[in-house]
């Protein structure tokens, strides 16, 4: 199979996938994943060209076919990054470094790997929005992404080491804990100690401190930005006072999780300055 075509395969699949997350995202908690699609404000069900992922809603102008009403820029926006994650991760992958595209098997380790990683970075898009919107994190999605991770340390995919790696989640989280214990969870929410466990193993020791670090300092950054611009529409009586954003107020921590891990998992980002082979 030529390795083009593959890639061009692997986004397709990935923008599927990304469909199905945007049902996950918005029906999770509310009513059954089970049930075809319906157009969120007239209700009536979608037919199977409605549904094609990113094309449907680029040729139908973002509207609803049946009410003309505009649709939520989530659908495309998620099949498109789910899309990419899903190609980005292949090129990353061991499995298209040893087939370059040409005769596998899906019973290699390489594959399984593939597999495993496409599925924790489904997890992490669903807690990543999830968090956004609701400001709380599932245990179904987050001990989902634990447990994965926990089972690629022990598949041992690439000389993990059960010393140090099965303890980078505990070690990692458990600080967070107690400062949810401590704080009434004032200051942090449970289900960010639950996903830091996950990343502990996801990423192991060094590589999972760099990707908090990066988080704690991607949020700080992101709250005095917030701040500063609350203060300057209130200035200019752009917004009621009652909506303004303050240093007190909440942040979902979850997305800066996420966005740290993707950074040292992907590009390798080290605020150690470290090898990250630990």
């Amino acid at each position: 199979m030529n390795l083009l075509l593959l890639q061009i395969g692997v986004f397709i699949f990935g923008a599927i996938i990304g469909s199905f997350l945007n049902v996950v995202i918005l029906r999770y908690g509310v009513k059954s994943l089970r049930g075809r699609s319906k157009c969120p404000v007239c209700g009536k069900k979608l037919k199977w060209f409605e549904l094609i992922p990113i094309f449907s809603f680029l040729f139908f102008k973002g509207k609803c076919r049946n009410c003309q009403r505009k649709i939520s820029w989530q659908y495309p926006m998620i099949e498109t990054i789910t899309g990419l994650l899903f190609l980005l991760i292949f090129n990353f992958s061991s499995f298209a470094e040893s087939y370059g595209g040409q005769a596998f098997s899906v019973f290699s380790s390489q594959f399984l790997e593939l597999i495993f990683l496409w599925l924790i970075f489904s997890l992490l898009i669903v807690i990543f929005v999830y968090d956004l919107y609701h400001k709380i994190i599932p245990d179904a999605f987050v001990f989902a992404f634990a447990g994965l991770s926990l089972a690629r340390v022990m598949i041992d995919f690439n000389g993990f080491s059960w010393t140090a790696d099965i303890w980078a989640g505990p070690i990692l989280a458990i600080p967070f804990a107690l400062l949810w214990l401590s704080s009434g969870g004032r200051w942090l929410g449970l289900g960010d100690a639950k996903l830091i466990l996950g990343i502990g193993w996801f990423l192991g020791l060094a590589k999972g401190s760099s990707a908090l670090i990066l988080a704690i300092w991607a949020g700080a950054l992101t709250g005095l930005i917030l701040v500063a611009l609350s203060r300057f529409l209130e200035k200019k009586q752009l917004f009621f006072k009652n909506k303004n954003f303050t240093i007190k107020s909440k942040l979902p921590f979850a997305p800066f999780l996420i966005l740290g891990t993707a950074l040292v998992f992907f590009f390798g980002w080290d605020v150690w300055g470290l090898s990250l082979i630990l």
